[in-house]
């Protein structure tokens, strides 16, 4: 296929990922550190670190105990749980039987559940507690043969075992099968499939993408070698596991050999951030689009002068920001002024910033979504930096990501040593190289449109600068192309209007109409508040959503940011969700991806509304 632009990293890696099993990297950071502390869970109220030797024994005995159970190499068996240690164990083990790890969400319903355990035949499965064994048991899944829960108490029995009494199995086999391990694990290979994760979609059913040891092994070394991370570090992690994103922090984590905390859960993220300490975190932009709310929420709250100081600290980020990306810096009054709000303004933001963060964070990666500028600088003007990358399920999430030594805001850095990018003709990114996933389980036809000569077509639209950093656009399939014939990209509308205080999430539409509207749900903290300040006389969502005070604050921040668009990317009519979205109510991925088709679908009658004229 024919491109406008391609970026070839020149800078080829070491390429251990031809080499070593990532089973095998694990077990060398064991052999380098084995009384280093690997990681740290809170137990009877504060943080106890665990050694790597604690974890190699732990996952022997769950791979003893999984082969005493017959599973076979090559059979796959999934994972159903939280972000914890117990899902580190079992992924682990379940390598070390040679079979394939499944990861599931903990947030899936039990159709989805079962759609997986299926679709890729699983044998066995691990599940958190009794919750998620309801799910198991609520399913028709005839080729589960074992179910093994971390959190058994009052549920073992049948096939059903504990994580404790895997444990127990494992040792029994292996005192009576020496060498039983080593034989296993030895027949491990590089292009040996290690997981197939299963891409959350936001239409049709999940398909699940076979990523290597190769695969995973390249990302852990390149991860390795950009120096975003070093042994010395500690980071926080509560992404959910079935997301590549979190597999390949984990993948990271066995090759550098740092500390990984486990929060306890995304709501005491806070709280954890203040026990930890962590020097990195890795999340997704939503984390981050809710971060910036609540401290604009925080420096608004006071109302008066402190309140308008604020905002006028903030519109001067907004003006620097619009000149730092363009390689300029402020002059004159505004260099001025902006020196003023430093010292009255963003210097209380960064000393809470960094308070609310434990004091040690040097830096955050972003991934998983496009991350709107706007926060990132805002961020950056805190002392904040936040690295943001790219990829995809489908190859082994890294592919590009800015560097702590050239962090190019607005964009989502340079390839990974050894991917190759390139931008076809229609805008599409094209993706090659070793994180490129073996294919579509069980789906050959589907994995001959994704992969083209060795290229991953990505459904992503963007452009390669001078420097060969890629931005991203939008995505293919959410392009609005309206009745006048202009492409508009939703994303970036979305993204800006994203910062206004009050609202939550934004879907603007438009395809093939005479101009583009929006479906808007309010931020909870945020709108309260407003509703307060201006006596609107109720702090109820429903009420708030068709408030005449609420939707005028909101027509005049869609007017501003008319102001700054061709007419064409203009919003002309907005309707205020009463509720906000939920992955539960079906409008949200795992990952915190509104799904476009289900918000238009659900939400079919105001979408007419707004196009009515």
């Amino acid at each position: 296929m024919s491109a406008s632009a391609m970026q070839i990293n020149p800078a080829a890696p070491q390429e251990p990922h031809k080499k070593k099993t990532m089973l095998k990297v694990f077990l060398e950071q064991v052999a380098a550190q084995p009384n280093g502390t690997a990681a740290r869970i809170k137990q009877n109220g504060v943080y106890q670190g665990l050694t790597w030797d604690y974890l190699a024994r732990r996952a022997k005995d769950v791979s003893l105990g999984l082969i005493s159970l017959g599973v076979q190499p090559g059979e796959r068996v999934c994972i159903l749980g939280s972000t914890r240690i117990e899902w580190i164990i079992a992924d682990l083990g379940v390598l070390g039987s040679a079979a394939i790890t499944v990861p599931i969400y903990q947030s899936n319903p039990a159709p989805d559940c079962e759609y997986i355990v299926n679709n890729c035949g699983a044998v066995a499965i691990f599940v958190e507690d009794k919750k998620q064994l309801q799910k198991i048991k609520d399913s028709k899944a005839p080729g589960l043969k074992h179910i093994i829960v971390w959190d058994a108490e009052g549920v073992t029995g049948g096939n059903i075992v504990s994580l404790q009494d895997l444990e127990q199995k494992g040792k029994d086999y292996g005192a009576q099968n020496a060498g039983a391990y080593e034989k296993r694990t030895e027949a491990l290979t590089p292009e040996t499939p290690l997981t197939i994760i299963y891409t959350s979609g936001t239409t049709g059913n999940p398909k699940g993408a076979v990523l290597s040891h190769a695969n995973m092994v390249y990302e852990a070394q390149a991860l390795h070698d950009t120096g975003i991370i070093g042994k010395d570090d500690d980071q926080l992690l509560f992404l959910p596991m079935a997301h590549v994103f979190a597999k390949i922090l984990e993948c990271g984590w066995f090759r550098v050999g740092h500390v990984m905390s486990f929060a306890e859960h995304i709501d005491k993220l806070v709280a954890n951030m203040a026990e930890v300490r962590p020097t990195t975190m890795a999340a997704v932009p939503r984390v981050y689009e809710k971060m910036y709310a609540r401290v604009v929420a925080k420096g608004t709250e006071a109302g008066g002068v402190k309140a308008k100081l604020f905002k006028w600290a903030l519109g001067l980020s907004e003006q620097v920001a619009d000149l730092e990306r363009a390689g300029k810096s402020p002059g004159g009054g505004l260099a001025l002024q902006w020196g003023l709000a430093q010292k009255l303004v963003f210097k209380k933001i960064r000393g809470n910033l960094a308070a609310l963060f434990g004091g040690r964070m040097k830096v955050f990666v972003s991934g998983g979504a496009p991350l709107s500028p706007k926060i990132a600088m805002f961020f950056k003007h805190a002392n904040m930096t936040i690295l943001e990358g790219f990829g995809m399920t489908e190859t082994s999430a890294g592919s590009t990501i800015n560097r702590p030594h050239l962090n190019k805001i607005g964009t989502v850095g340079s390839p990974l040593p050894g991917t190759e990018v390139k931008i076809a003709q229609d805008g599409e990114i094209l993706i090659k190289g070793p994180g490129v996933m073996q294919g579509y389980y069980g789906n050959p036809e589907a994995t001959k449109e994704a992969i083209i000569d060795g290229w991953m077509h990505t459904g992503d639209i963007g452009v390669l600068d001078a420097d060969g950093y890629l931005k991203i656009t939008d995505r293919k399939k959410d392009l609005i192309i309206t009745a006048g014939g202009k492409n508009v990209a939703p994303q970036n509308i979305e993204n800006t209007l994203k910062t206004f205080p009050l609202i939550s999430q934004i879907v603007v539409l438009g395809d093939k109409q005479k101009y583009l509207a929006a479906l808007i749900t309010l931020n909870p903290d945020n709108v309260k508040k407003f509703a307060e300040d201006n006596g609107v006389g109720t702090t109820d969502l429903k009420a708030l959503a068709s408030d005449a005070k609420v939707n005028a604050e909101l027509q005049k921040a869609i007017d501003e940011f008319n102001a700054t668009q061709a007419s064409y990317q203009t919003i002309k009519k907005f309707k205020v969700l009463e509720n906000d979205f939920s992955q539960e109510t079906g409008e949200l991925t795992p990952t915190l991806k509104v799904k476009r088709k289900a918000v238009a679908e659900k939400y079919k009658s105001h979408v007419d509304a707004l196009f009515k004229d």
